[in-house]
């Protein structure tokens, strides 16, 4: 099977911009773009056939909405393989059968008809939970020209975040950021706090580097530098997407939910990143 970038498309602004983002990055991979637009049902999966000919219309909607999607798509990366897709069903269900196979499911942070609410709060958990690749959320600026990618680093198994993280350094030609954040302590809030303090950020440092030497080995042309911050994980990251390409974040799961620490850093990337954010599922809840 082709490998695919799926993209879901709505009509609207973030959308479009969706869109030429993921014909950007089917470029750089190499790969088949493949743009999806879906069709709600109402609740209790009732399909939208209640009034003569509203389906017709509805369908009729969705492949003017797809060409416009096309158009975007072969202006921005006329060299890129473009397939459509008119589905009918639950939005995030739609997208994550998809996606299946696809390296990564992209979407803008907000959109028009079954797709305004796409990505915000728990339907948001909700693809990131159903979604077996990684999730973009097309935010912010997306000019690439900082070449800086930034990915949040715990001290648990971060290895899927951390291995995506570096192949899109590596095919960017970017530096990586691994950005590790703890909360400040009100114990150390004390005069000669400094020295633990330190001790705390050298031990945290070295942490990271051990997390991502396997990386490195792989990936030897990719520059990394190791962002310690003394600050919550969620606001750490939104600090840092102010200045680079692509913000990362792991999304560690357990018995089928999403860790809460976890929940907060997807929460804070979707809601408030400066730039494309990439959620990376990664199954293990993390360590302390």
């Amino acid at each position: 099977m082709t490998e695919q970038i799926i993209v879901g498309a709505d009509g609207s602004g973030p959308s479009a911009r969706a869109v030429a983002w993921a014909a950007d990055e089917a470029a750089r991979l190499g790969c088949e773009l493949r743009i999806v637009h879906v069709v709600e049902k109402w609740g209790f999966d009732v399909p939208l056939t209640a009034a003569p000919g509203e389906a017709r219309s509805l369908s009729r909607e969705g492949s003017e909405t797809l060409a416009a999607a096309e158009r975007i798509a072969h202006s921005r990366r006329p060299e890129v393989p473009v397939s459509v897709d008119l589905a009918s069903g639950r939005t995030v269900r739609v997208l994550a059968d998809r996606s299946e196979r696809a390296l990564e499911l992209v979407v803008g942070h907000r959109g028009l008809g079954g797709f305004a609410g796409l990505l915000l709060g728990s339907v948001g958990l909700g693809a990131v939970r159903h979604t077996a690749c990684p999730v973009v959320v097309v935010r912010g600026e997306q000019a690439g020209g900082r070449r800086e990618i930034a990915v949040g680093v715990g001290l648990g198994d971060d290895s899927a975040a951390l291995e995506y993280a570096f192949r899109v350094a590596d095919v960017r030609h970017a530096r990586l950021r691994a950005v590790h954040a703890w909360p400040f302590s009100e114990a150390l809030d004390e005069a000669g706090a400094g020295a633990d303090l330190r001790h705390i950020e050298e031990r945290a440092r070295w942490r990271v580097i051990e997390a991502h030497a396997p990386m490195r080995k792989r990936f030897p042309g990719v520059e990394v530098v190791e962002h310690i911050v003394q600050d919550n994980p969620a606001a750490a990251l939104v600090t840092a997407s102010r200045d680079v390409d692509l913000v990362i974040a792991g999304s560690h799961t357990r018995e089928g939910l999403t860790v809460p620490r976890s929940r907060a850093v997807t929460h804070a990337l979707i809601h408030h990143a400066h730039c494309p954010a990439a959620i990376v599922p990664m199954g293990g809840e993390p360590a302390s």
